[in-house]
């Protein structure tokens, strides 16, 4: 395992803030990239209103089931899948990373 010096000079383990063997806490990972997702779903609508000739609503058609562009359910529709996206890969990735870093620990 990988070691840091505090300003102190002691050495102490690399692990994320508030974990003791760097495993990332699942539920704060799923929240980040969810609003992640879905901020970044806003910005994409904003720029595609703000420039229409460079819009990306085809590429949010494929992704997003049943959308429609744009009225305001089509909009929340895909601000909730957008973050509902971001907890599916959220619940997925967090715990194969955890398990595979916990394996090579030991």
């Amino acid at each position: 395992m990988n070691t840091v010096r505090t300003v102190t000079g002691q050495a102490r383990p690399a692990t994320a803030p508030g974990t003791t063997t760097g495993r990332i806490p699942v539920f704060a990972f799923a929240m980040s990239l969810g609003l992640f997702l879905a901020i970044t779903f806003i910005v994409c609508v904003g720029f595609d209103l703000v420039v229409p000739g460079q819009a990306m609503y085809r590429t949010w058609l494929g992704l997003i089931p049943w959308f429609d562009w744009l009225s305001w359910p089509d909009f929340f529709w895909g601000l909730a899948v957008s973050f509902g996206y971001g907890w599916y890969i959220a619940l997925i990735f967090a715990p194969l990373y955890n398990w595979f870093a916990g394996r090579a620990a030991r």
